[in-house]
């Protein structure tokens, strides 16, 4: 994906944590289209505390930016992104498996780029609570700390840029196996509020 693609969010969930990620987005100069399995004519009041630069829209919209955020509850992800056509955008997989469920050795976010062929998965903003994620990152004279892993270099990048644009300390912790497998819930980076000085 080129840059320019990357200057469009998609955000499917407009819950919390899609709200959160929405502000990260345009803290980062973004451009930004939340959706939701509701429809956009009931975002109205979402979109308009948002601001400018936010966008109503489809969830197949959505998905069409250059990085798209997942941001429903665990057991919504596989009915969210049913029947999306996904050709190579930058998924980032903000979503907790509250229940610990038995992955069969797996990582939820190896099983959630299962859920999306095509687009390239990134692990990151699922470590802070909402409420944390949407507030200004700088802090202390510092900044927020934010962890990412994937398996595809350049996706990576491309969500560094957007969390250190936003005023986030981005830190790579590697492949989805290893990395994601810090940033799970019960995992030792879950709640974890960092601030690099």
């Amino acid at each position: 994906m080129s840059t320019a693609d990357s200057n469009r969010i998609g955000v499917i969930g407009a819950g919390r944590l899609g709200q959160a990620m929405a502000h990260t987005a345009l803290r980062a100069g973004r451009s930004v289209v939340v959706a939701h399995s509701r429809g956009p004519e009931t975002l109205a009041s979402v979109v308009s505390a948002l601001g400018e630069g936010a966008s109503a829209g489809t969830v197949d919209e959505a998905a069409s930016a250059g990085i798209v955020v997942i941001a429903v509850p665990w057991d919504r992800v596989p009915q969210a992104v049913q029947g999306l056509n996904w050709k190579g955008q930058v998924v980032i997989d903000a979503t907790n498996d509250w229940a610990a469920d038995d992955l069969q050795g797996r990582t939820s976010s190896e099983l959630v780029a299962d859920l999306v062929t095509g687009a390239r998965l990134v692990k990151a903003a699922n470590t802070l609570s909402a409420e944390v994620l949407g507030s200004d990152p700088h802090e202390a004279g510092g900044e927020r700390v934010i962890f990412i892993s994937g398996d595809d270099a350049d996706a990576k990048a491309d969500v560094v840029a957007l969390f250190q644009d936003a005023g986030f300390a981005a830190i790579d912790l590697g492949d989805l196996a290893t990395g994601g497998a810090m940033q799970q819930i019960h995992h030792p980076l879950a709640g974890v509020n960092l601030i690099r000085l």
